[in-house]
């Protein structure tokens, strides 16, 4: 029962898209899946689990990706590291996401009801950011 929580956020940190996948699927593959779903934006930020090959090609994405290469990678893909800086805004929604300890702990075994949690969360989320 171990899931795996993708998220795309604006450069506010709000997030936009959400994904609940397998625990065992890759995180370039839950990419894979949003990518339609993503809104124009120039840069896009990941961490080390989205990078693959065809994130870098320019064909594959309408972004530029800020994304770290992996350890294992022979021949790495350079990053700007001031950009990649940003990327605390995307910890800091999954921070706030998993405040509920319904969310993070899990306790719901159907995943349409994990995902209306995460909805309602989200949209909590949104009401207390757009009243600051």
């Amino acid at each position: 029962m171990n899931s795996k929580l993708h998220v795309v956020c604006d450069g506010q940190g709000r997030p936009l898209v959400m994904l609940l996948s397998e625990g065992q699927m890759s995180d370039y593959k839950g990419a894979a899946l949003m990518l339609d779903a993503i809104p124009d934006a120039g840069t896009m930020l990941a961490d080390k689990g989205y990078d693959a090959d065809w994130f870098h090609r320019p064909q594959a994405t309408r972004h530029r990706p800020c994304i770290p290469s992996r350890s294992n990678r022979r021949m790495p893909v350079g990053y700007d590291p001031t950009v990649y800086r940003l990327r605390h805004k995307i910890e800091n929604t999954f921070g706030r996401l998993k405040d509920w300890r319904r969310i993070h702990t899990r306790y719901d075994r159907c995943a349409h009801i994990h995902v209306g949690h995460l909805h309602r969360r989200n949209r909590h989320l949104l009401a207390l950011i757009n009243e600051s």
